[in-house]
């Protein structure tokens, strides 16, 4: 009778865990949801300003589902796009990506790249994010690209978007002037802040800090020049998350309540998004208790 018993709790627990693996890995990784947060940093009395924020497609060329969600945000009439990188999964995937951001391309955006922009995926142990960030790059490997950055670059770049790669600009979008500061991947050491580093123009009527990883580095040094809302992605909110307990992991020094949503940066005065992102690592593609997502930031009056 006892090893009836263990037979049979056994044979659930393996159930409850291929079902946990199918609802992740086939339902949940497409969930795609529209996220909205009201982030106060306008001036008193100006008319509300709608950002889209878009990170870590890790498109695939056949992610005909995903191109199409995305694309259907154009419907949300936003003022400004802003994508934190990891765009693409595959090397034939940038006609995916623009197919995803076609209908977005003729609003003003701006973009910087991840590490998966630039080098295709290889295999993983999953679990060794949990044991250390995966930035396990040296500085040879970091010269030779193995996907089609420059392509996507030229086809953002054509399209009018600001490139924020180690770079800074003021742009208009919503009839404001908008100042945006950005690095490359700091998780590959691309990024090189001190390049565009400086106080913010008093001239412009919103500060935009722009990152793919939200490494604390470059968060502090934007929050300290007076940045009023700072942006990034990479986490993917942790992807596989406890419920009631959240993420076990950002893959970064980011505090893991953080690894997702809207928080005041530490130490400032400083708003901080953290996108979720759209989709996974293409060899662990699984979302638990972590649904894929892009966002809605309204900035409103202070």
């Amino acid at each position: 009778m006892r090893k009836r018993s263990l037979f049979a709790l056994g044979s659930g627990v393996f159930a409850a865990g291929a079902a946990t693996l199918a609802y992740a890995s086939l339902i949940e990784r497409n969930l795609f949801t529209l996220r909205r947060f009201d982030v106060p940093v306008l001036e008193p009395d100006a008319e509300p300003l709608r950002i889209l924020h878009l990170s870590d497609l890790h498109m695939m060329p056949d992610q005909r589902r995903k191109q199409a969600w995305v694309a259907a945000l154009s419907g949300c009439d936003p003022d400004l796009v802003v994508v934190t990188g990891d765009n693409l999964a595959d090397k034939e995937a940038v006609p995916g990506v623009l197919r995803a951001l076609d209908p977005l391309l003729s609003v003003p955006g701006a973009f910087v790249f991840g590490s998966n922009d630039y080098r295709g995926p290889r295999l993983k142990n999953p679990f060794s994010y949990l044991v250390r960030p995966s930035s396990e790059y040296d500085e040879d490997e970091l010269k030779r690209p193995n996907l089609p950055t420059e392509e996507l670059r030229a086809a953002m770049v054509d399209a009018g978007w600001a490139d924020l790669n180690n770079a800074r600009t003021v742009l208009k979008a919503g009839g404001r002037s908008i100042e945006l500061a950005g690095v490359d991947d700091p998780h590959i050491n691309r990024d090189d802040y001190a390049a565009v580093a400086g106080p913010i123009s008093p001239g412009a009527d919103v500060h935009l800090g722009v990152t793919h990883t939200p490494a604390s580095r470059v968060l502090n040094a934007m929050a300290n020049d007076g940045f009023d809302l700072l942006l990034a992605g990479h986490t993917h909110g942790g992807q596989v998350c406890v419920p009631f307990y959240g993420a076990l992991t950002t893959n970064c020094d980011l505090p893991k309540a953080m690894a997702k949503g809207l928080h005041r940066w530490p130490g400032s005065d400083a708003w901080l998004h953290v996108s979720a992102g759209l989709g996974t690592h293409p060899t662990a593609p699984v979302r638990f208790s972590c649904r894929p997502e892009a966002s809605i930031l309204t900035l409103i009056p202070r």
